[in-house]
């Protein structure tokens, strides 16, 4: 695998505001160096504090993505990357990346949501740069100023629709349509 940043993937629809007051874009990502790419720009745009949560059916690439933003985020410290196992079983994974904490939860095993004290995540919100695989498992517990990213196989890859409040993820979003 290459360490060179590579371009974030081409947008097939123009950033737009949702009909539900959100903004949104939807990118094509024909392969895994393209879901590499994209983990890779939102690593240099997302911050301690910022919450993603990753949807969409099994192997859709939620984990893909999350290591390739993990991963990413500590090369742009000049930091080796550590292994980046599905926290599946442990359900949430803490890394000491250089710029900050990043949490990587995986709630598929997850019980019922008053399983979620335990976890720690009400307290990784909002100080930590936090990625949540299966968020509907969250129930109300969901930030609100997420930033939404719903996965889906497409033909040998895969779609990304990215959406989150506008006021808070539209120049993010641009961002991704821009390139390098």
């Amino acid at each position: 695998m290459t360490t060179a940043a590579a371009a974030p993937p081409a947008p097939t629809d123009p950033a737009r505001a949702a009909c539900a007051g959100r903004a949104e874009r939807v990118l094509a990502l024909p392969d895994a160096v393209s879901t590499d790419a994209l983990g890779q720009a939102l690593a240099a745009l997302l911050r301690s504090g910022d919450t993603v949560l990753l949807a969409g059916p099994i192997g859709a690439g939620k984990s893909h993505l999350a290591r390739a933003l993990i991963r990413a985020a500590f090369r742009a410290g000049g930091a080796e990357p550590p292994e980046v196992p599905s926290p599946t079983y442990t359900l949430v994974q803490p890394y000491a990346a250089p710029a900050g904490e990043i949490v990587h939860a995986d709630l598929y095993r997850l019980g019922d949501t008053s399983e979620l004290e335990e976890l720690g995540l009400a307290e990784a919100f909002g100080t930590a740069l936090c990625l949540v695989e299966w968020p509907d498992r969250l129930g109300g517990a969901a930030p609100a100023d997420a930033l939404r990213i719903d996965l889906a196989p497409e033909g040998d890859g895969r779609r990304a629709t990215l959406s989150g409040d506008p006021s808070r993820w539209a120049d993010t979003l641009a961002a991704l349509g821009r390139g390098p």
